[in-house]
């Protein structure tokens, strides 16, 4: 087994997430992981299929947030690939995962300039504070005409849940705290991409609607995806048990149906770009 190391993030971009409770929750969630991991599979998927539609080979790629390598394992399978790296910021996860593991923060890549080939990311990057930033990172850890390949959640994913719990909140406690992190608008990525750099810059969005037994249900479930609320202004004590029971229940009287099951939305964003050509190189 490789060790896995630690590499601690360096960001001053404004916190809105709070980095050590997206690790934690994800360390908790990494020993049942297997059993939660429908949309991490479901996106893992279909980048393996965008990967499909390119005519290029990736010898040295990366898989940023790699939860326990649903995506990774994927990635081993093709014969361009001779060095994946697996990071996660949570060590329990990394270690899962298959190629060389690291545990670094998405926020700070150990990963020299123009060192890869390919960076894919399966629904990790709604978790940092400095997506910019971020992006700026894994083009520049690109080699020229390198592929950078996302899908991370966006800002209609749990609309019913933000819904239910900020009318819960009004209703018992006078108002409402962060209950869902904030989450990326698609109309913004492709510009995102563009700032950071990357060319031919593409975005598509795609919606799940997952229909559930009981909106606890779909609780427990974000928690077993090491999902749960990691907003960094969120109610640091625990939630009344009046506010929680009313939110179920607004959750199921608003989007219930004639059999009791609610759906749950998720909208995923799936982000390509490419790093840019040297022209000198170009010219000879």
């Amino acid at each position: 087994m490789r060790a896995v190391c630690y590499i601690s993030p360096m960001t001053g971009a404004p916190t809105i997430i709070d980095r050590t409770t997206v690790r934690r929750n994800r360390a908790r969630a990494a020993a049942g992981f297997e059993d939660f991991n429908f949309l991490i599979e479901n996106a893992a998927d279909d980048i393996m299929e965008r990967l499909a539609d390119v005519t290029r080979r990736f010898p040295r790629a990366l898989d940023l947030g790699c939860h326990t390598g649903a995506l990774g394992r994927r990635l081993m399978e093709r014969a361009d690939i001779q060095l994946l790296i697996s990071a996660d910021s949570s060590r329990a996860m990394a270690k899962q995962a298959p190629g060389l593991r690291i545990a670094a923060d998405e926020e700070f890549l150990p990963i020299a300039d123009g060192a890869l080939d390919l960076i894919v990311s399966c629904l990790t990057l709604h978790w940092v504070n400095d997506l910019p930033g971020c992006l700026i990172q894994a083009r520049r850890a690109l080699k020229p005409d390198g592929l950078f390949l996302a899908a991370m959640f966006g800002g209609a994913t749990l609309r019913e849940l933000r819904e239910a719990f900020l009318a819960a909140e009004d209703e018992i406690e006078g108002g409402a705290s962060p209950r869902v992190s904030p989450f990326a608008d698609v109309r913004d990525a492709g510009d995102l991409l563009s700032r950071a750099g990357f060319k031919l810059p593409v975005t598509v969005t795609e919606t799940l609607t997952v229909s559930y037994e009981s909106p606890f249900k779909l609780i427990s479930d974000l928690k077993g995806m090491g999902e749960a609320n990691a907003h960094a202004h969120r109610r640091k004590t625990f939630t009344r048990r009046a506010t929680l029971l009313r939110a179920l229940a607004i959750y199921q009287e608003r989007f219930g149906d004639a059999e009791g099951r609610v759906p749950a939305t998720f909208e995923i964003v799936t982000l390509t770009g490419w790093s840019p050509i040297d022209p000198a190189a170009r010219a000879r």
